[in-house]
Formats: structure tokens, C-alpha cells, sequence
């Protein structure tokens, strides 16, 4: 259980990061998503948004709803590995959502032990940047209020996770998988985030066909520490 104390900590850092939201929201581009997650939250970590219609997302949205080949969940895990309680920022990488190359940042808050709590992220969408006139309405200032609408199919987060671990099984081959695809699998799986959804493990066993303790196993190995041999069910 999380101490009081860093549970203030905590919150007076995620009031801070609202506000500096709101406030360059209200002069950002179109083009430019801005979001705050609540790691402590995954089901719903998304508690600030702002251009939530360039990804559907809104204030209540889950991690797992994140572009593709988003390199967040990679900060995460570097910082929850690293020592200090210094942020830990990813700047200035590619990401696809929906068809379109995004340009995104992240970076990963840490409190006074070093635990992440909270991820601060950035989605810039070039793509209409092509015509002058869209250059110039994607550059138009919003306003400092904003009314974020429901994206048309909620992002349910069992249909993200099956997404994630589909995909993951796509790319490292089906059908009668060895132990080095399965390890593979899982690399791909805990690179978008799934294991620190609740039931991530556990969907993602049944999957490969092994335990949960398998899969932890897995993990081990891809964090490089001494673990038991994983064994093949």
C-alpha cells in the first residue's frame, strides 16, 4: 500500500501537470495531442487530454489505447529498472495511429522512492501539413476550454489486450511455437504495455499454451536476471 505521504506527492504532481495541459492546450495546434496517464489506473489512466480526437481517446480512456509502435511502455520499463527518482524522457519518435505517422514524446514520472506513477505524453500529427490550407487550420489556437467527445467505439480494453496478443503471436509465428518464439511473444507483449494491465499474464498464457509462472519466467529471462529454466507446457 502506498504510503500518505507519497500519495500527496503524487497527486500535487499529476495537478501541476493538468494545469500545464490546460494551459498549452489552449494555444496548441490542432495536430498536437497532449495526455496525461494515471499508472496507478490502467483500466482508465487517461486524467487529462487535450486534441483527444486526433487518437479517440478521452478522460477515462486505458493505457492499452495508445498509437502503435509507441515506445511509452519501453520508458516505463527502463524506469521502473533504474535507480534515482529522475524522469525518464523518450523525445522525438515515430508512431502510427490509424493509418497516419505520428511524431511522439514521452516521459515517465517518478515520485521521491522512484516508483513511475505517472506517464506525460505528446502526439504530434503531420500529415495534413501537405496543403497550405490545412497547415493553417491544424495551426489554429483551440481556446482554453474544450469539450472532449466520445470517441465512436469505446476502446474496451479486453478487445486492446486481444489485439496485443494476436499481433504479438503474428510476429512470431504460429502454430507449434518453440520456446525462443514464445520468449518473443512475450518481448512483443510486454513492449505495449500489456503486463501491467491486470489479467495480462494470465490472457497472455493461455495464448502461448503455458503457465502463468512460464510467463513470468519469460519476463525474467528478457530482463537478463538469473531465473529458473523456463520450462515448455
Amino acid at each position: 500500500m502506498t504510503a500518505p505521504h507519497l500519495l500527496r506527492e503524487r497527486q500535487l504532481v499529476l495537478s501541476t501537470l493538468k494545469a500545464a495541459i490546460a494551459a498549452i492546450g489552449s494555444v496548441a495546434g490542432r495536430n498536437m495531442e497532449i495526455l496525461l496517464h494515471d499508472l496507478e489506473q490502467p483500466e482508465r489512466s487517461v486524467v487529462a487530454i487535450v486534441n483527444g480526437q486526433l487518437s479517440g481517446r478521452v478522460v477515462g480512456s486505458p493505457i492499452l489505447a495508445a498509437p502503435e509502435q509507441d515506445q511509452g511502455f519501453k520508458a516505463l520499463m527502463r524506469a521502473a529498472r533504474s535507480d534515482g527518482c529522475a524522469p525518464v524522457v523518450l523525445p522525438d519518435y515515430p508512431t502510427t495511429l490509424k493509418g497516419r505517422t505520428l511524431r511522439s514524446a514521452t516521459a515517465i514520472l517518478r515520485d521521491s522512492e522512484g516508483t513511475p506513477f505517472a506517464s506525460l505524453c505528446v502526439n504530434v500529427d503531420n500529415s495534413g501539413l501537405d496543403a497550405a490550407l490545412s497547415f493553417l487550420q491544424h495551426l489554429q489556437p483551440l481556446g482554453v476550454e474544450q469539450v472532449a467527445s466520445a470517441p465512436d467505439e469505446p476502446a474496451e480494453m479486453t478487445v486492446l489486450m486481444a489485439e496485443i496478443i494476436d499481433n504479438a503471436l503474428r510476429a512470431s509465428g504460429h502454430g507449434r511455437m518453440n520456446k525462443q518464439a514464445k520468449v518473443e511473444a512475450v518481448r512483443v507483449m510486454q513492449e505495449r504495455g500489456l503486463f501491467i494491465v491486470k489479467g495480462g499474464v494470465e490472457k497472455a498464457a493461455t495464448a502461448l499454451g503455458v503457465t502463468r509462472f512460464t510467463v513470468y519466467n519469460y519476463l525474467e529471462q528478457l530482463r537478463g536476471e538469473t531465473a529458473p529454466a523456463a520450462r515448455d507446457d
